[in-house]
């Protein structure tokens, strides 16, 4: 495990060395990291894809539930997208485990640095896409890591807590942004003991690379993203999404763990236990898909007002018109 927290201005120097080793990147483009966000059926993807292949780029995902394997149609791998003129554009950080694992921020962090090097290693451009704002927001924050072990003798010591008690001595530490740390006890205990374990030893940390980000986000008013999501739901349930679902729990991996993966995994794993039927789980999960978008776009404004600059693309603008502008905008 570990945690994050921002690099200040002062150790940059620090760092120079390490992106020294990324000139290779591609001719004329003074940014060492393409990124592309936005909203669930937004076309993201199919545009990274084409970019990076016009860039000679290779493409890194940013999706929290895409690292699984068999998790296709639910987290929407869309591997066709990547075959862009003829070339299979290589994706990274997708299918590298297995479902049941609980993958995290602070791990997506440590495997972005490691990919991030190999592809400038190769004379490649890294585009970054995805919509999870924090796995995308670690990267372009520059964020430190820190290992920290479990100490099964400090969680023991507050197994007797209340939540409310946890959440004060947490609040007394850190600012508590991260709503996942304060409502579950387990997550609670962890961040307590990760902050302890950091007061005590600030040292041990491994340096992210210097990130020159280019950024460009795509998004369609509200009313055409919600027909989309509506849409992808649809057809994605056609093509055997259920099946998917039930072949994971044929696999062994329990309803708790798909629960945990949330929206079309845990709204598919209630339906097959027989506590919804197929109306009833289209329409919440329908709902639950909508409200998933509006908290990303809420993200991507938030970071935002952090500073980070977003350039806009207009989801109905034609993808020609869209990696033309893109193009011109990587290369300053």
């Amino acid at each position: 495990m570990f945690i994050l927290l921002s690099i200040p201005s002062h150790q940059a120097a620090k760092l120079i060395r390490i992106f020294a080793t990324f000139a290779g990147m591609a001719a004329n483009i003074p940014y060492n990291l393409v990124t592309v966000l936005g909203h669930t059926a937004g076309g993201k993807t199919r545009f990274a894809a084409c970019l990076a292949e016009k860039l000679k780029g290779e493409v890194i995902s940013a999706d929290s539930r895409q690292v699984y394997r068999h998790m296709d149609l639910g987290t929407g791998k869309d591997y066709e997208d990547y075959l862009v003129n003829g070339r299979q554009v290589p994706v990274h950080l997708i299918d590298i485990l297995e479902p049941g694992y609980e993958y995290n921020v602070y791990e997506y962090q440590k495997d972005f640095i490691r990919v991030f090097q190999e592809v400038h290693a190769r004379g490649s451009l890294p585009v970054l896409c995805g919509g999870s704002g924090l796995y995308i927001e670690a990267v372009l924050k520059g964020y430190r890591l820190i290992r920290v072990p479990v100490n099964h003798e400090f969680r023991s010591a507050f197994e007797q807590e209340s939540m409310d008690d946890l959440r004060a001595r947490l609040a007394g530490i850190r600012k508590l942004h991260n709503k996942t740390d304060i409502v579950d006890r387990k997550r609670l205990i962890r961040a307590l003991e990760i902050e302890v374990y950091y007061q005590k030893h600030p040292e041990l940390d491994e340096q992210m690379p210097i990130i020159k980000p280019m950024i460009l986000g795509i998004k369609f008013d509200r009313l055409t993203r919600r027909k989309r999501i509506s849409q992808r739901l649809a057809e994605r349930l056609d093509r055997g999404m259920i099946l998917e679902v039930q072949s994971l729990l044929d696999k062994g991996v329990t309803p708790e763990k798909l629960i945990y993966y949330g929206l079309e995994y845990k709204y598919i794993t209630e339906h097959l236990a027989g506590q919804t039927t197929y109306e009833e789980m289209f329409a919440n999960l329908e709902t639950a898909i909508h409200r998933f978008a509006k908290r990303q776009m809420t993200w991507f404004r938030k970071m935002e007002r952090k500073g980070i600059n977003i350039h806009w693309f207009d989801g109905y603008q034609p993808l020609s018109d869209k990696i033309e502008r893109a193009v011109k905008l990587c290369h300053g």
